[in-house]
């Protein structure tokens, strides 16, 4: 019972940086998960690279 008294006592006594700290943890939690859904939501095609065969032509020199 002393273990339970103390944590009572704990409570009662940063009652408010406990509140505090919940009520910014689940506003840091939800604005984390709204961010990760909209960034899901907006998948794009991934880029294509294309290889492009051609020849590149120089100038001959007469010696």
């Amino acid at each position: 019972m002393k273990m339970i008294a103390k944590i009572k006592i704990f409570v009662k006594e940063y009652e408010k940086e406990i509140v505090l700290f919940i009520a910014v943890f689940l506003i840091s939690s939800l604005s984390f998960a709204l961010g990760y859904l909209s960034a899901k939501e907006r998948i794009k095609e991934p880029i294509k690279v294309e290889k492009i065969n051609y020849e590149i032509k120089t100038p001959r020199i007469n010696s």
